[in-house]
Parts: C-alpha cells; sequence; structure tokens
C-alpha cells in the first residue's frame, strides 16, 4: 500500500536529501555519557561534604579506609540516590515509551525523536540549575521524571531502530543496528575522556552546560534535518489505548510457525542482558571511586571510555565474524566474553585488573544488535514502531531491575563481597545463552 501512496524511487530520493538517525543517537548519548559519571560524582562530593568525610580528597590513605563507617555511609547514600533517579524516570518510561513507540507508527519516526530530544534538554537544564544553585538532590529525580514523559533515551532509541528497520533489508539489518550501537559507543567513549578531564580542571558545571549545547543543536536536527521513513503518515490521536493493543497484540495474536514464541524468547532474553549491562555500569563508578580502587575523575573517565569501547570494537568484529558464522553464534561469543569481563570486575583490586575486565568486553555488544534484528524480522513493516517500542518496554524494565537488584545488593554486600553483584551478572548471563542457543 505505500509504494502504491508514494512511489519508492521518489521516497528513496527524498530519503538521501535529509539526515539519517545515527548523528541523533551520537548527539543523545555523548549528552547522557557526559553527565552519568559527573551526576554520580556530584552525588559523591555532596554527600561527602554533608557527612565530613575527605577520604575522596586524600587518595594516598584510601586504601586503609575499607572499615570506614562515614566512607561505607557515602557509599550507600550516592547508590540509594542513583535508585531513585533511574526508578523515577523507569517507572514513568514504562507508560510513555510504548506509547509514543506505537504512536510513531502512524505519526512518523521525526514527532518521536523531537520529543526525546526536549526531554533530555529538559532534564540536563534541571540537573545544571542543581549544580548552580546547590539545591536539594532530589531534583535529580524530577529531572528524570520531566525526561521519561517525553520519552527518554529508551523512547529515541525506539524510534531510531524503528527507522532504520524501515528501510533495510532484511540481509543488512543486523549492521545495521549495529551501526546505531557503534553511535552509542564512539560518543561515550569521547564523551568519557572529555567529561573526566573536564570535571578535573573545572568543576560540575560546564559539563553540564555543554550537554545542554549539544541537546539544543540535536532537537533542531531533529525537527528540521532527519529524513522520514514513514511512507504513509496516518492520523491518529496520542493518549488512546490502541497504541498499547497494538503491542499486546504482537505477542498474543495468531501469527506463522514460531513467530510468536520467538519473540518472547528474544525479549526474554535482551531483558537479562540489558540488566546485568546497565546494572554494571550504574556500580561501576561507585565501584571505582572507593578502596581498594579509589580513582580519581580522570581514570574514571579513562574507565567510562573503556566502558564504551565495545560499542565501537562489536561492530567491528560482528562485520567480520559475519562472514564465517551465523548471527546466533556471533552472539554466543559475546556472552563468553561479556561473561569473562563480568567474573573478573568481579575480584578486582588493582587499576590493571579492572581494565583487563573492561579489555575482555570487547565484542560484549554483539548481542543486542544481533537480537534486534532477529526481533525484527519476526513482525511487518507497518508493526516496526510497536515492536521496538515493546523492546523500549523492556529495556525499561530491565533497567529498572538493574537498579534494584545492582543498587541495592551492592551496599548490602560491602561487607563480605564488593564485587558480588558482578559476580552474580556472571550467572545471569547464562539465561540468554541458553535462550539463544
Amino acid at each position: 500500500m505505500a509504494e502504491r501512496a508514494s512511489p519508492p524511487g521518489e521516497s528513496r530520493a527524498a530519503a538521501l536529501l535529509r539526515g539519517r538517525v545515527e548523528p541523533l543517537v551520537f548527539l543523545a548519548n555523548f549528552a547522557l555519557v557526559l553527565q552519568g559519571p559527573v551526576t554520580t560524582q556530584y552525588l559523591w562530593h555532596r554527600f561527602s561534604a554533608d557527612l565530613g568525610y575527605n577520604g575522596t580528597r586524600h587518595r594516598g590513605n584510601c586504601g586503609n579506609q575499607s572499615a570506614d563507617p562515614i566512607m561505607q555511609e557515602v557509599e550507600t547514600l550516592t547508590s540509594h540516590w542513583t535508585l531513585y533517579m533511574n526508578l523515577g524516570g523507569f517507572l514513568v518510561g514504562l507508560f510513555t515509551s510504548t506509547l509514543l513507540g506505537a504512536w510513531s507508527d502512524h505519526k512518523g519516526r521525526r514527532p518521536l525523536l523531537v520529543l526525546a530530544s526536549l526531554g533530555l534538554m529538559l532534564q540536563t537544564v534541571v540537573s545544571l540549575f542543581l549544580v548552580l544553585l546547590q539545591l536539594h538532590v532530589g531534583y535529580f529525580v524530577l529531572g528524570r521524571i520531566l525526561c521519561a514523559f517525553f520519552g527518554d533515551f529508551n523512547g529515541l532509541l525506539a524510534a531510531s531502530f524503528a527507522s532504520v528497520a524501515d528501510v533495510s533489508s532484511d540481509g543488512s539489518r543486523t549492521f545495521r543496528m549495529a551501526l546505531v550501537e557503534a553511535s552509542i559507543g564512539v560518543a561515550g567513549m569521547l564523551a568519557s575522556f572529555l567529561g573526566g578531564h573536564w570535571l578535573w580542571a573545572h568543576g560540575y558545571a560546564n559539563p553540564f552546560w555543554l550537554a545542554l549545547a549539544l541537546l539544543i543543536v540535536m532537537t533542531l536536527y531533529a525537527a528540521f534535518c532527519f529524513g522520514e521513513t514513514v511512507k504513509e503518515l496516518k492520523s491518529t490521536r496520542l493518549f488512546t489505548l490502541r497504541h498499547h493493543r497494538a503491542i499486546v497484540q504482537l505477542y498474543a495474536s495468531p501469527a506463522p510457525e514460531k513467530s510468536r514464541k520467538h519473540l518472547a524468547l528474544y525479549s526474554l532474553a535482551i531483558f537479562v542482558v540489558i540488566t546485568v549491562h546497565f546494572g554494571a555500569q550504574d556500580i561501576l563508578t561507585i565501584y571505582e571511586l572507593s578502596t581498594p580502587l579509589c580513582w580519581d575523575s580522570k581514570l574514571i573517565g579513562y574507565g567510562s571510555a573503556a566502558q564504551h569501547l565495545p560499542y565501537l570494537t562489536s561492530v567491528l568484529f560482528l562485520r567480520l565474524l559475519q562472514y564465517c558464522l551465523a548471527d546466533t553464534w556471533v552472539a554466543e561469543i559475546g556472552l563468553f566474553f561479556n561473561f569473562m569481563g563480568m567474573v573478573v570486575f568481579a575480584f578486582a583490586t588493582t587499576t590493571a585488573l579492572m581494565f583487563t575486565g573492561y579489555g575482555l568486553l570487547f565484542l560484549a555488544l554483539v548481542i543486542t544488535p544481533v537480537i534486534r534484528a532477529k526481533l525484527s524480522k519476526l513482525v511487518g513493516k507497518s508493526d516496526q514502531g510497536a515492536l521496538f517500542s515493546s523492546v523500549a518496554c523492556v529495556s525499561s524494565l530491565a533497567m529498572l531491575a538493574a537498579s534494584g537488584i545492582f543498587n541495592s545488593l551492592y551496599p548490602a554486600t560491602l561487607t563480605f563481597m564488593k564485587g558480588f553483584p558482578f559476580l552474580l551478572g556472571a550467572v545471569l548471563l547464562l539465561i540468554p545463552a541458553i535462550l539463544i542457543g
């Protein structure tokens, strides 16, 4: 039907004249990664100042303070407020990302991309005011909730992956989605290097100013430069249960062969992978700030850059491995290296060992583009937005579970095994390995 309404040659020419979605993903993640470790370190600094703890200012004595109850109180408060921020954002995002993703199947990907960009910009403004005016740290939670009302980063990713599925063939889809994830990784590495050095030299406010400037550019790009990929736009209301029903029908309505069963299994696999990935990411900065590692902001910047390096190395090795292996085997290899990296983190007591763990994750992120491509091939063209909004919903649930599990488990296990949450993450990765296999 779309081809009759708009000839293929005409649609493709229009798309080539306008921007692709990768720059949007790059700018969004650059701004988020620039803010993420800075926010954690700001919380650490505020709680340290409130409790009179100065361990972060005397790194030479940090290794002798493992039993310091004030340091453990700072770690616990930082971890808990990170949990509150994530809970606020993810609970609201569960509703909005599913609603907006299915809505984009009718109204196009551009409106959702613009809304998500505005939400990210609003969150940054709130954070900036908090830092400049020394407001209560609860405003970080408010910023996350306001951002989630507009779709959050998950909504932006849903629209981005759906737009890739709109224009890619079955054979190229896995690699195209890996390119979107590579945009996430390259942005993360650059922002991590810049954020660590900038924080060290100029304090907490400047990274938020840069993030705000980037998000303004990103919003303008989404509104005026992105090439719409939905060929036939339809008039539809935003606030209606129809959009949520479209997502339920993906899993509940009859379908050929085993596609619905595979849809559920792949959704469960991506849920576990994202839970481990974001759960570990949530506590890594706290883990590195405290004893026995006692990293400063520069080392945390390097660590965050190493954490994002797999986005780039994974897409390169994915392309090479696809010549000789099926996508399923590529995902299994990625899970193996992810497992090994988590185990090394669990027992890391030196900087060299931490970076060894980061090095083992070089193939860890081939898993999600493989699963997303397989999911995309199980539904029709007109359901791509609903599918990726359901994946965004699964991602939100996974991030919620990750925050609840890892941010609660980390303070609880400080006394007997600090790296236990990473060990748990390694064990959880056996579940998607079995499901994909």
